[in-house]
């Protein structure tokens, strides 16, 4: 199914909360109607990316770090500069989220024990699991910004719920069972 792409300019990073949630609330339904029908899941998670980055002026890099190993994250698709390639669970913010399955809202990344620098600039992250329906890690959605405490309580409601949907449509691979503590 195809829908409008938005032309809207990116959202300012101090936007007032309801029209946050009103971005949110398109971008999800957009999403959703892009991928409607989509068992690629790395077509579906670049535009989850397109979509995200055009929408909000925060984020200076968008993008899904995928399991592809047991305890193995490696980078793609994405917007911004160059990721890491690849992350151990046992590392960093997306290592975390990772490992826990819980989202890590992160304000000041300089705090972040064993925090992986893949730009200098980030000040501030936001890392997302990507679950199947099952429970299942299939990736972690990572935002980064070079704005301090870029992104709050609102930004990971929505994008828990984002990613809840999306995870909804794929399985994660087998392997990402193994050993996920």
């Amino acid at each position: 199914m195809d829908a409008p792409l938005s032309h809207d300019a990116p959202l300012p990073h101090d936007a007032p909360a309801e029209a946050r949630r009103a971005r949110y609330a398109e971008l999800r339904a957009r999403v959703e109607a892009l991928i409607d029908g989509e068992d690629d899941l790395v077509a579906a998670l670049s535009t989850v990316v397109c979509e995200l980055h055009h929408a909000f002026a925060a984020q200076s890099w968008t993008g899904f770090y995928r399991v592809v190993a047991p305890r193995t994250l490696a980078v793609g698709p994405y917007m911004g500069g160059h990721g890491c390639l690849r992350i151990d669970f046992a590392r960093g913010v997306c290592g975390a989220a990772a490992r826990s399955r819980q989202t890590q809202l992160v304000p000041d990344v300089n705090t972040f024990p064993d925090h992986i620098a893949c730009s200098s600039t980030t000040q501030s992250e936001l890392v997302v699991p990507l679950l199947d329906a099952q429970g299942g890690l299939i990736a972690v959605l990572d935002l980064d910004s070079d704005l301090p405490a870029a992104f709050d309580a609102l930004d990971q409601a929505a994008l828990e719920g984002l990613m809840a949907a999306v995870g909804a449509r794929f399985t994660a691979p087998r392997f990402a069972e193994v050993d996920h503590a």
